[in-house]
């Protein structure tokens, strides 16, 4: 028996017995309804609510969706042509808006602390006939660790996330404010910022912070700090080391959860990376790596003696830094978010790695002995797609380990150095992506045209819209 079909037959397995303890805790429980959830192509939670008794079924059978929850951009409009025969990816294949399976995950099962009578799963995502997905963003995090794996290496990932908490002034539910995207409510400030780790900013934001971190206790999220940031009611949370299929999963629960419980308590939580707020500062997603052995453990980017870049390491931070630009589309994929590629921000502009440097891109936290050895992508803004921007690490770092590349020499001035600059724009992300043999490589070119065709009708929207600094530069002057 092939190995893969061996790890296919114990995770099988291991799902079953999980399915059978699922369904015992939910009788025992007395739940009334599972949320179950797909992630979608922009990391957002998609998905039907049932009631407890369908559950068996719905683990054993699946649940048909929608296949154009597939095909939207971020203002929930379908972009591709689903009425033609062929979008784009074959005859039929995901036209006419017929349906796709979600497939439950039991290992996934999580209680929902402020809705005691509910639970939520998260959900993989099929064709009618159970065959894979090529669309699921999940599904190419596992084939990406896939790989990983069978080079006997595995990624630790920690995670640092910033957002805002605003108190909702106006709903903005007026009939007028409906629409694709609707008004974004009214909101006021908890807290006047700009005293970051400050103790009495903290205690201004205690009774937030400590909501938002019971819950996320409750369901079962490493939480390991939660942090007053510079910008006014800006915090960030952080969380213990883990897998990058594990905290994926962490991470879009956390974000939906944090949006929910701040919504029942008149609060607006937003991760978008550069609110339109007076005096708003960029949140930022800082991502931690570190690649170890998978059979002793071990830590393979602890340098040696001389405090140099160990092999492994200087091979994942090539490989990074070579497809840095490209992967943009992952890490920042949103027309917002290269608002923050600004210098002497704390974030970066350019492609280069420094040694506990937070103005370059990757920051290397490393010390001969230190088991906690590792590097910090400081890229990513916090609306990421969490299953993309790790499998984009995944794919580069593995290709630097595969191709031999080796790490140029640091950064000790990132803000005035002659690195390659990151885009500088969504669609200089896109066009980067598109250029990228690699990305057509790794994620075959129907995948790679489908985020591109996505991210482009984003683009394509926000450049016809007239903005409220083309009105005041040309109205009157011409």
């Amino acid at each position: 028996m092939r190995m893969e079909d061996q790890a296919e037959g114990a995770e099988s397995a291991d799902r079953e017995r999980a399915a059978e303890a699922v369904l015992k805790e939910v009788e025992s429980r007395g739940l009334e309804t599972i949320r179950l959830a797909f992630v979608d192509q922009h990391g957002i939670l998609r998905g039907k609510t049932i009631v407890a008794s369908g559950l068996a079924s719905a683990m054993r059978s699946g649940v048909a969706i929608t296949s154009t929850l597939l095909l939207k951009d971020t203002s929930h409009r379908t972009v591709f042509p689903v009425w033609s025969d062929n979008i784009g990816f074959g005859p039929g294949v995901l036209t006419g808006a017929g349906d796709v399976l979600m497939v439950p995950d039991p290992t996934t099962f999580r209680l929902l602390p402020w809705a005691p009578h509910s639970a939520s799963m998260l959900c993989d995502i099929t064709f009618k006939d159970r065959s894979p997905m090529p669309f699921s963003t999940r599904g190419l995090l596992k084939r990406a660790i896939s790989d990983l794996s069978a080079t006997g290496r595995t990624l630790i990932c920690g995670l640092e996330v910033e957002f805002y908490v605003l108190k909702i002034e106006n709903e903005r539910l007026d009939h007028s404010d409906s629409g694709m995207p609707a008004s974004p409510p009214e909101t006021s400030l908890l807290s006047h910022g700009y005293q970051y780790l400050t103790e009495s900013r903290y205690d201004i934001l205690e009774e937030v912070m400590d909501d938002v971190r019971r819950n996320a206790q409750a369901m079962g999220l490493p939480v390991r700090s939660m942090e007053v940031e510079f910008g006014p009611s800006q915090c960030e949370f952080t969380f213990e080391p883990d897998t990058p299929l594990a905290h994926a999963d962490n991470m879009v629960v956390f974000r939906s959860m944090t949006k929910e419980i701040c919504r029942r308590k008149g609060l607006h939580a937003t991760f978008m990376c550069r609110p339109k707020l007076d005096n708003a500062m960029p949140s930022g997603w800082h991502l931690h790596q570190s690649v170890v052995d998978a059979a002793s453990g071990e830590n393979l980017f602890i340098p040696g003696d001389d405090g140099a870049l160990s092999p492994t390491a200087s091979g994942w931070v090539a490989g990074l830094l070579e497809h840095a630009e490209a992967s943009c589309l992952f890490t920042t994929p949103t027309v917002n978010g290269y608002k923050r590629y600004q210098p002497n921000q704390l974030a970066p502009d350019r492609v280069q790695w420094g040694r506990d440097n937070k103005g370059a891109m990757i920051r290397a936290l490393m010390a001969p002995g230190d088991k906690a050895s590792r590097i910090e992508n400081r890229v990513a803004e916090p609306t990421a797609n969490p299953y993309l921007y790790f499998a984009s690490q995944i794919l580069s770092g593995l290709d630097g380990l595969e191709r031999g590349l080796t790490a140029p020499p640091a950064a000790e001035n990132p803000y005035s150095s002659d690195a390659r600059k990151l885009p500088m724009s969504l669609i200089g992300a896109i066009e980067r992506f598109e250029e990228s043999a690699f990305y057509r490589d790794k994620l075959g070119a129907d995948v790679a045209r489908y985020f591109a065709t996505i991210k482009r009708a984003e683009w394509e929207r926000y450049h016809l819209t007239v903005s409220e600094w083309e009105q005041r530069e040309y109205f009157s002057q011409f």
